[in-house]
């Protein structure tokens, strides 16, 4: 669908250029037209005094499926560097390639990025796109997103992943637009199926209740987000693989200007954390969380928490490990009155080494844990906190 102009009725009086909100409009050899940046939002159309603009109905170009080959995941780069996620999405590539056998492409955006770039070479990728250019020093969501669309429509692969972070879930979304295909974000998993061979995208719905399989039949490429930290970094295989470089050949309208960065301490970053101490619905009110934060000080850890916690008001969002939250990893996971629902289990039940303290024995949270402490959170946290004090003494 579009916007057409009737030129035999349009007297150029500019009424729609005025009313036009994106500024999609303009005057070209003495005629309207309308530019990318129509949204069809038809207020044009309602303001035209002679009638000479109407929708119109456009057959959009059917997908060649067998065009589409390669399985493509964007790596971020944080501080100049490939950032640990990026190998995350690698090896989630590397999985889809055993069922499907079509090439692992990497794709990355920087300055001065492009030997960096030969790490994922190194782990696995077997062709990696870089853009080097001033414009990615600072990430925008128009910028990616028209720079990676760009490629998208060039070598047109058939699958295309990215991680879930603030990154992808910012410029992701305009990219399936650009390209015209759907998208599954944050995904818990993706896989292919044997039969079709189309990719499967899971990822939870219903709050989290029920796991949903979503796959994309007629458009191209299939397109996911996936969370942090579902998969394991991709290990070290020192395979030959090769960097293409790619250039800009469209002008990038930089709407943003960033005067300045400023470090915000304090951050919850939960999936970076190696220790994290989470409470739950044991807890009974808001003000306990503080044991649990001074028993994470003392660890030097992380705080997190249960979807009870978070939706009872106790403590905030960016805390809520589990499959509507965050999915953690870390070396040490201390759970403190939470019952193991399996929500909650999908979102750490991988991590290294898992305490759980509950005074119910039959506890699902139990099934999962390493250590298992049957007891009353308010007898046995002090007493902790109170050993790791006298051995720091």
């Amino acid at each position: 669908m579009g916007i057409k102009v009737i030129y035999e009725k349009c007297n150029l009086c500019k009424k729609c250029i005025e009313k036009c909100p994106f500024g999609a409009i303009e005057i070209k050899e003495n005629k309207i037209e309308i530019n990318e940046k129509c949204t069809i939002c038809g207020l044009c159309i309602k303001t035209c005094p002679e009638n000479a603009l109407i929708r119109e109905e456009k057959k959009e170009k059917e997908f060649v499926l067998d065009e589409y080959k390669g399985i493509w995941f964007f790596a971020e780069t944080r501080n100049g560097e490939i950032a640990s996620v990026s190998f995350e999405m690698l090896n989630a590539a590397k999985k889809l390639k055993k069922k499907l056998n079509q090439e692992i492409c990497g794709i990355v955006f920087g300055k001065n990025i492009k030997e960096k770039a030969y790490q994922l070479i190194k782990k696995g990728a077997e062709k990696v796109y870089v853009i080097e250019d001033n414009v990615f020093c600072n990430f925008t969501e128009e910028t990616y997103s028209k720079a990676l669309a760009y490629l998208i429509k060039k070598y047109k692969p058939n699958i295309l992943i990215a991680a879930a972070t603030m990154v992808g879930r910012s410029f992701i979304p305009s990219v399936a637009v650009k390209v015209k295909t759907g998208l599954t974000a944050d995904c818990t998993d993706v896989d292919i199926d044997e039969k079709t061979g189309l990719l499967i995208q899971t990822r939870p719905t219903f709050g989290g209740n029920l796991m949903a399989k979503i796959i994309c039949e007629k458009h191209r490429p299939q397109m996911a987000t996936i969370r942090p930290k579902i998969f394991q970094p991709a290990n070290n295989e020192n395979k030959d693989g090769e960097i293409i470089e790619e250039k800009i050949d469209f002008e990038i309208e930089d709407k943003v200007e960033i005067c300045g960065r400023e470090k915000v301490e304090n951050i919850v970053d939960l999936q970076e954390a190696e220790i994290i101490v989470s409470g739950g619905r044991g807890l009974k009110e808001g003000k306990n969380f503080e044991i649990i934060k001074e028993l994470a000080d003392l660890l030097g850890g992380a705080v997190g928490a249960s979807r009870a916690a978070v939706d009872s008001g106790w403590i905030g969002y960016p805390h809520q490990v589990g499959q509507t939250g965050k999915t953690v990893k870390p070396k040490l996971y201390i759970a403190c009155g939470i019952s193991g629902a399996i929500q909650h289990l999908a979102g750490m039940q991988t991590s290294d080494y898992i305490i759980a303290i509950n005074k119910d024995p039959d506890a699902p949270i139990f099934k999962v844990a390493n250590l298992g402490i049957v007891g009353d959170i308010f007898e046995v946290i002090p007493i902790l906190i109170k050993k790791l004090k006298e051995i720091r003494r």
